[in-house]
């Protein structure tokens, strides 16, 4: 049983990235090896043509960040919410995530607020409390229209709580293009946090990889918040884990079952996406549409990850206990890794520097 004390590590506030490298494939590459223990490389991003073959398949997460964010008042008293839309219900009603001053009630009207600060026409009317989250009636069904015209990159918390207390100002424009991978599906928006391990990948290094041969898969996981929230239980498996949607596509599922090569997921969205697929994989040659809400943690036995790439995560995370998951030695090799990457001064969290762990 593992407690989730054990995936707790102390961390120097000044690693904490708050804004990416640029250009993106100049942050830093950890390099470990399933393998061999005692391996440790400290390399760059845009080293990684270098490090994998042509038998290699990398599996990437397309789904696009949501300007989930978004600010509004009490109709009838202007005090301040904040908000984060999470997703659209079947009846059309949005789930979201409210933080008030002061105590909100079913039959509240909030007025959301536009970019320039200014009450828009726009309203949403608390309809029912759940656990963290309410539901909310809408005043226009075009609610993806709504959040690209009013809402605001859906920034860690940490990041937002930072530059509040700097009074650091940097434009949601900016910040849209920052945390939104380079190959993510515009038709596929429905992530309120970023894939952030696909963060470091530029057109060029892409390029750069396909030339070297190696091929390429996709999945779309719609990241939740959920993801990156610490482990409030004793042990991991008192923890509720949070379900996400996801899709896989048919040629995926045909390259997962040919199984010609290393397979290395892109992210711990990526490994849990095709660590969910059922058993025997589907083969009536249809994409495969479902949710999941599988906690990797060590023991479990991958059936298609051989290997990932991935940042340095928030300690006390789901996150964490996948990624020790990869590692012989469990929680005690990938705190060492950590130990080390804390050492040479890498940079952590969603903007940080990134992992390979190689078969």
């Amino acid at each position: 049983m593992l407690r989730v004390d054990d995936l707790d590590y102390p961390l120097p506030n000044e690693l904490i990235a708050m804004r990416p490298h640029e250009p993106r494939d100049a942050c830093r590459l950890l390099v470990v090896s399933r393998a061999d223990p005692s391996r440790l490389e400290d390399l760059v991003f845009s080293d990684l043509p270098e490090l994998l073959g042509s038998n290699d398949r990398l599996v990437f997460n397309t789904s696009a960040v949501l300007p989930a964010r978004f600010a509004a008042v009490r109709t009838e008293t202007s005090g301040r919410v904040s908000g984060l839309y999470l997703q659209t219900c079947p009846e059309g009603a949005w789930e979201v995530m409210l933080k008030s001053n002061s105590k909100l009630r079913p039959g509240t009207l909030l007025t959301l607020i536009d970019h320039g600060g200014m009450p828009s026409d726009l309203t949403l009317t608390l309809l029912e409390k759940r656990e963290d989250t309410w539901l909310v009636e809408v005043s226009r069904d075009d609610a993806l229209d709504m959040l690209s015209s009013l809402g605001h990159t859906p920034l860690p918390p940490y990041i937002l709580n930072a530059r509040r207390d700097g009074e650091q100002h940097i434009e949601d424009e900016l910040d849209r293009a920052w945390y939104q991978t380079v190959y993510a599906d515009a038709s596929r928006a429905g992530s309120v946090a970023a894939p952030t391990a696909g963060l470091h990948f530029t057109d060029e290094l892409l390029k750069s990889l396909a030339a070297k041969g190696v091929t390429r898969s996709d999945v779309c996981l719609h990241v939740g918040p959920g993801t990156f929230k610490p482990v409030q239980a004793d042990t991991l498996d008192e923890h509720p884990m949070h379900e996400e949607h996801f899709f896989i596509p048919r040629d995926t599922l045909a390259a997962l079952e040919e199984r010609q090569g290393r397979i290395i997921a892109v992210g711990t969205t990526s490994a849990r996406a095709i660590e969910s697929l059922p058993q025997p994989l589907p083969k009536d040659g249809f994409d495969h549409d479902s949710s999941t809400d599988l906690l990797i943690a060590p023991g479990h036995q991958f059936r298609f990850t051989d290997g990932l790439i991935t940042n340095f995560h928030l300690p006390r995370s789901t996150l964490m206990a996948l990624v020790a998951a990869m590692l012989p030695g469990g929680v005690d090799r990938l705190k060492a890794i950590y130990d080390h990457a804390i050492r040479e001064k890498y940079r952590f969290f969603s903007y940080g520097d990134a992992m390979l762990v190689l078969p």
